[in-house]
């Protein structure tokens, strides 16, 4: 591995300068990095366009010609560069709105040049910004190559005249180099079962491939290696873990659990239910600390699955506490468990940023005397003062908006770390669960409780809000709520506060009082107001709760039934499913209407439709998925989790589940890795550790 993490100042046309650049806009540090800094995507450079033969759209051509004049155009701010291009059959302009005093050194007139770029046109004359150029007789001696890789860069790198074509020539320096160790990273066993190309073949061929069907070996071969280390480094987490943490073995299913079950369950478990609890059962007596994420869409019922792990922790005399990421959420929680365990004797406190300093103390107190069996809480949980008994389980509700530091601090309370049960409503599709959560164990709830009618999406667009009002109006004449809900832009809270209150007023002016009463919320009320509204609501003194997205997780008013979600085209397809599922909780028939403007892009129209068509939480993310891309995903906390370098989650999900079952099977059947065979493994996972910017996706 020596010489690949040379520092890349080192190789031929770097230097200190560039080698900065390098490191602060692409992370490539090293040759090894370089080297693995893949194409994103690639041209075919064989063909050449007369200037009079362009197509009439803004693809990317390759023309020869000369330069035959140059001039600067004043414009708004500051002036461009515009230069006279042409060929033996018509003429086109170049230009350049920024470091083209650096450019205009270097261009030739009258000299025959290769020019590559965007074509842009404007009443049928066509320009091209920025091109990439070279002289005819440094194209020729170039690498010859078909197809021409086009990598990642930054405004910054191209103002600083590090262009696609100087990325291009330091990757074949390097290739060219010759005697540089590539080190192959898989087994031969593996190699021949998947017939994958040698890693020193893909690294060439991915960079400069001769065919489509050599560039399509190379990337899959480094695809399935991407997937495959860092399944292995997620498995083998999990291996360590569940080897080295201890946890603590819930041996009963006592008195608590029994009589809850017998005498207060609301009502008899769904198949899914019945088989997550019998997962949680095994995990809590295996001797092992339980890390297990619980999925369930929007109303599946994965409290009563978190109510009865709580119960098993409290027959073997443990505390348990629930985390929620929101006040509202947290006291919600306190309200449905407090009910559902009346009568039953077990002790529950809420413990949130707005719990009084006077109240504090004693509860701490009873904390720590295991007067309190259950606390439920927003992060107030983490502080440093609060001390329990014996805390022997913590669920999180929303795991992705939890930090792992928060996490770490909820274990640290113990001399053994407690169970850690993790819930999201979000569907995670499988294949992201798989690399994003593939250190902890997965539990889904797939099937909806009996008796729940599936919510009506329809999509309405401005034009029709007169319609849509009407039929609010019968809706509460049958003595139904309604939820409207505004987007928040974030960009601007004034801006996003003026769309509210203008909603919110005209509302009013369609929903008089007093005959109508509307609540509203938003993120800047007090907590106590923000209470008291939602109180109102819930109680049925207020028909209509206008409202920011605060109300998107969690908010159980059985009676609402009618959703309208304004804007809906600025949402996310998560967000709107999330937000659908407030409705739908009670016995009547619920309806989510989605209101849009008229212009809409077709990534809009594509959501709306899949929110019409799909109340599948799971089908949803999938789409989710596909238009936004695992990045962004899990929300911007989270965009660093899983930055691939060519492999990608959806497109190559069958190589990714490939990669996970080999690996699977590797460390099962060698879990040291001790045999011959796995020592090239052993060692490139140790180069990983040791290296960790080679393949920085690990979470």
């Amino acid at each position: 591995m020596g010489e690949m993490q040379t520092g890349i100042e080192y190789l031929k046309g770097v230097g200190p300068e560039r080698a900065r650049l390098l490191k602060e806009e692409l992370n490539i540090r090293t040759f090894e990095d370089l080297l693995h800094f893949f194409p994103n995507r690639y041209i075919d450079r064989s063909q050449f366009y007369p200037i009079n033969q362009l197509p009439q759209n803004n693809s990317e051509v390759q023309i020869k010609g000369k330069i035959t004049q140059i001039e600067y155009v004043s414009q708004k701010r500051g002036k461009r560069m515009v230069a006279q291009f042409e060929d033996a059959t018509g003429a086109m302009e170049l230009v350049w709105f920024r470091g083209y005093q650096w450019i205009r050194e270097s261009l030739k007139l009258n000299q025959p040049y290769v020019i590559f770029g965007r074509l842009n046109w404007f009443k049928g004359k066509a320009s091209m910004p920025h091109p990439e150029m070279e002289l005819e007789e440094n194209f020729q001696k170039g690498v010859k190559a078909a197809f021409y890789p086009i990598y990642p860069s930054t405004e910054k790198l191209i103002n600083k005249g590090i262009s696609q074509r100087v990325i291009q020539k330091l990757v074949a320096h390097l290739i060219e180099r010759g005697g540089t160790p590539f080190s192959e990273t898989l087994p031969p066993y593996l190699l021949d079962h998947y017939k994958l190309i040698a890693k020193e073949k893909a690294l060439k061929e991915v960079h400069y491939p001769t065919t489509q069907y050599d560039l399509s070996r190379a990337q899959a071969r480094l695809k399935f290696e991407e997937f495959f280390y860092l399944q292995m480094q997620l498995i083998l987490k999990n291996l360590q873990r569940k080897k080295k943490i201890k946890g603590f073995t819930f041996s009963e299913v006592g008195s608590a659990f029994h009589t809850f079950f017998k005498e207060h369950l609301p009502f008899p478990l769904t198949q899914a239910q019945k088989r997550v609890v019998k997962e949680i059962r095994m995990d809590l007596g295996s001797g092992r600390q339980m890390n297990r994420l619980l999925q369930g869409d929007v109303g599946s019922g994965k409290t009563i699955v978190a109510l009865l792990s709580m119960l098993i922790a409290i027959d073997n005399q443990f505390q348990a506490c629930l985390v929620a990421p929101t006040e509202i959420l947290a006291q919600q929680h306190y309200q449905s468990l407090s009910s559902l365990l009346h009568g039953t004797g077990v002790q529950i406190a809420l413990l949130t940023g707005s719990t009084k300093a006077k109240e504090r103390k004693p509860l701490f107190e009873a904390l720590e005397t295991g007067t309190f069996n259950i606390l439920i809480g927003t992060h107030a949980v983490f502080e440093e003062k609060v001390q329990f008994k014996n805390l022997g389980l913590a669920i999180i509700d929303e795991q992705h908006r939890f930090g792992v530091a928060q996490r770490a601090k909820l274990w640290a309370k113990n001399e053994i770390p407690p169970h850690v049960l993790v819930m999201t409503a979000t569907p995670i599709p499988r294949t992201l669960a798989m690399s994003i959560y593939g250190d902890l164990d997965l539990s889904v709830i797939d099937e909806l409780p009996p008796g729940r009618k599936p919510v009506k999406t329809s999509h309405r667009f401005e034009s029709k809000r007169l319609a849509v009002f009407a039929f609010i109006k019968e809706q509460i004449q049958e003595g139904r709520q309604v939820y409207v809900v505004y987007p928040l832009i974030q960009e601007s809270e004034k801006l996003d506060y003026k769309d509210l209150m203008d909603g919110y007023e005209s509302i009013t002016r369609s929903f008089p009082p007093p005959q109508y009463q509307v609540s509203i919320l938003h993120g800047q009320m007090k907590s106590e107001d923000k209470a008291y509204e939602m109180e109102r609501f819930a109680e049925g003194k207020t028909q209509i709760m206008v409202a920011t997205t605060v109300i998107e997780v969690g908010v159980n008013v059985p009676n609402a039934s009618v959703m309208i979600i304004e804007s809906a085209e600025r949402f996310g397809l998560s967000q709107l499913h999330q937000l659908r599922g407030r409705v739908g909780r009670g016995a009547s028939q619920s309806y989510c209407i989605l209101m849009s403007g008229s212009k809409l892009s077709e990534e809009g129209k594509t959501r709306l439709q899949t929110m019409v068509n799909s109340s599948d939480g799971f089908e949803i993310a999938e789409a989710d998925l596909r238009l936004r891309g695992p990045g962004n995903l899990m929300g911007t906390q989270q965009s660093g989790v899983l930055q691939l370098k060519i492999a990608d989650v959806i497109k190559d999900s069958t190589l990714l589940k490939a990669a996970r079952d080999t690996a699977q099977q590797i460390l099962k059947q060698d879990p040291e890795l001790k045999q011959a065979e796995h020592q090239i493994i052993k060692r490139t996972l140790a180069a990983l550790r040791f290296d960790s910017n080679i393949w920085n996706f690990i979470s």
